[in-house]
């Protein structure tokens, strides 16, 4: 949350000042309720300007605030190690087989970047499509990389599935071994083969550059391996408890309704959450687009080529500025 809310503080008082110009711009304006005539853009300025935190836009505090970010920047990384080690720990330190192995730590880092991906080609796409600007800003180009990054992490999770099977051979622990071939033939085959067809065998279509610039495909294998990296949570979990170490204690997993209400639930708040998102809040950063605009340059309007054919009004304009200010813009000592 704190990366989230830190990189909106600016965008907050943007919207904050917006709503403020527009209360002092016009007299009226539309208001909560009939019976409750408080105008909204007093409650923007009041939610946006407390969740701006004083912001200014001051030298100071843009100094600040790209410390914090580089700061932050530097400690994500080592986070997202950190947090899927530490989970992945809790499976592996026990002695239940099929959790019992030393590759979960890099898998399931190299799982969280693979569905992280693929969750945000997941909500991306159709967002573009319902925002027809948002293509200006998120092209093909940025989601063919995304799908090359899906391809690799795709092919390090296959890899990573192979070598459970590999280290439960050499390993020669019946147990474990017993565990792995009847998570690939026994009664829960089904739901391993379909971990396999969506995590490994659809991003290979992104080897074929077509497959990768068409949105369409990008989507539907997207859908594929969230649906997979679900049902690798689901192998890993039902497949290693439902047959223990006693025969008489085996059993089948069977799905309640309060479990059907728990998961259909946590998506409809998620998605409504990302859908108030889109609606009250920069999706964006805006503070970031306008340090990239080509205005945002200081030498902007003064290329060559910008004044009269042939450029040579900016030359001449060029040369004047350097004498006036000397070089790297600091000013000449002295008169000429």
């Amino acid at each position: 949350f704190l990366f989230w809310y830190m990189g909106m503080i600016p965008d907050f008082a943007t919207l904050r000042d917006r709503a403020i110009l527009r209360l002092q711009k016009h007299a009226s304006g539309p208001i909560l309720l009939p019976f409750l005539p408080i105008r909204i853009d007093k409650i923007r300025a009041f939610v946006y300007g407390f969740l701006s935190l004083g912001w200014r836009f001051s030298s100071r505090h843009w100094h600040r605030y790209e410390a914090a970010y580089l700061i932050l920047a530097g400690i994500s990384t080592p986070l997202v190690l950190s947090v899927h080690s530490i989970v992945s720990f809790d499976f592996a330190t026990s002695i239940l087989p099929g959790w019992h192995t030393t590759i979960f730590p890099p898998y399931f880092v190299a799982g969280a970047i693979f569905g992280g991906f693929a969750m945000v080609l997941f909500l991306l796409i159709p967002a573009r499509e319902l925002y027809p600007n948002m293509k200006d800003l998120i092209t093909l180009r940025h989601l063919e990389n995304m799908a090359r990054i899906l391809l690799a992490t795709g092919m390090m999770v296959g890899f990573a599935y192979s070598m459970e099977f590999f280290i439960a051979w050499y390993g020669a622990n019946k147990f474990e071994l017993e565990c792995f071939q009847n998570r690939a033939f026994g009664p829960y085959a089904w739901a391993y083969w379909t971990m396999i067809s969506c995590n490994v065998i659809s991003p290979q279509l992104f080897w074929v550059k077509k497959f990768r610039q068409s949105p369409v495909v990008i989507f539907l294998v997207s859908c594929a391996v969230t649906v997979g990296m679900w049902f690798e949570r689901f192998v890993i979990i039902v497949t290693s408890l439902h047959r223990a170490f006693l025969p008489g204690e085996w059993h089948m997993f069977h799905p309640t309704f309060i479990d059907i209400g728990i998961f259909v639930g946590s998506c409809g708040v998620f998605l409504t959450l990302f859908l108030l998102f889109l609606r009250f809040l920069p999706a964006f950063p805006m503070a970031e687009l306008k340090a990239v605009l080509p205005e945002a340059s200081p030498h902007h309007g003064h290329g060559h080529g910008g004044h009269g054919p042939g450029g040579h009004g900016s030359s001449t304009h060029g040369h004047a500025h350097t004498h006036a200010h000397g070089h790297n813009g600091v000013p000449a000592m002295g008169g000429h």
